[in-house]
């Protein structure tokens, strides 16, 4: 992944098979797609100590000003993950292959059996992470998201880049995305939104699907109680951006921020999907514009009604991946 140095826990031949899978998908149809193809081994005994401590000082620092600043749904997703501080979070049940040594110095012996969050994420809305060898094709995503699955980045990223990273990790992709998937409404609101992507063949819904998933599941606010918080993983997962976009204003007339334009106070904007779909964004700076959203249950029925109107509702009904 780029020219970042993780420690890579990942196995060369069976990622090299699962990226090749990836890589193909975008020329098969949406029914001949196979996501399970595409998912690897989180080799966890693989994890060195530096690499639990970085989780830890991450989560630390994050959960810090959660209550603060993070939508009480994210908030008690979290709780269901039973995530730990002193180690990082393991997809899948598994049985560990090698010793392995926490955070703080704790030794899990080769043989410890260890419970994955799939256990209890399944439970309260039959979604799943899968680990994932590095950047899937965007077909081969949204094939995931169909299939009520997440696919999961499982490096960490090194100290040297832990206060900004260019590309997903598992801090990123389980601490600032998975928690929401315990959500029912924000689950079947993602699976919608992955089948849609997936059926959708017109280039002008594309790239409005595209905005929508930046400016709501990176980059998204929602209003609970009369304060405005967070509750996209590009925000939770950031220390100083989550900060930044909760001292926005709400937008004046005749007076809104331009689109793309690095700012000093950001912009809120009440949702409106066919608004939303109609901004652009740059990815090299703090967002200039946020939409607030008044519940996810907004965002499921809006996305609902958009697939109907992108590719129909049969097909919708009909896909099989």
């Amino acid at each position: 992944m780029g020219t970042i140095q993780y420690n890579n826990i990942i196995e060369g031949e069976e990622a090299r098979v699962a990226q090749a899978a990836a890589d193909l998908a975008p020329s098969l149809l949406a029914d001949e797609i196979d996501a399970r193809k595409f998912y690897v081994t989180q080799h966890y005994h693989k994890y060195t100590q530096e690499d639990h401590r970085v989780w830890r000082d991450l989560f630390t620092r994050r959960m810090g000003v959660l209550e603060e600043q993070v939508s009480r749904t994210f908030i008690d997703g979290l709780a269901v993950l039973r995530l730990s501080a002193d180690r990082l979070p393991l997809l899948c049940d598994t049985t560990l292959l090698g010793d392995c040594i926490m955070a703080d110095g704790t030794v899990l012996r080769e043989g410890t059996r260890l419970e994955g969050i799939n256990r209890y994420l399944g439970e309260f809305s039959d979604w799943s992470s899968f680990g994932v060898p590095g950047y899937l094709p965007a077909k081969s995503f949204f094939a995931c998201l169909a299939q009520r699955q997440f696919p999961t980045t499982v490096l960490i990223r090194p100290r040297s880049v832990m206060d900004y990273l260019p590309e997903p990790d598992i801090f990123h992709d389980v601490f600032g995305h998975v928690p929401l998937h315990a959500s029912r409404v924000f689950a079947d609101f993602l699976q919608t939104y992955g089948r849609a992507a997936l059926l959708c063949e017109d280039d002008h819904h594309i790239k409005r699907l595209s905005r929508l998933f930046w400016f709501t599941v990176e980059f998204g606010l929602i209003r609970e109680e009369g304060r405005v918080k967070v509750y996209g993983s590009g925000l939770v997962s950031s220390h100083s951006e989550s900060a930044y976009s909760l001292r926005g204003q709400w937008a004046s007339e005749g007076k809104e921020a331009e689109e793309k334009t690095a700012r000093e106070v950001a912009e809120w904007r009440p949702f409106d999907l066919d608004r939303v779909c109609e901004t652009d964004f740059e990815i090299d700076h703090f967002q200039p514009i946020y939409y607030v959203l008044e519940s996810f249950e907004q965002l499921r029925d809006a996305m609902s009604k958009y697939a109907e109107q992108v590719v129909g509702s049969s097909r919708l009904k009909a896909i099989t991946v």
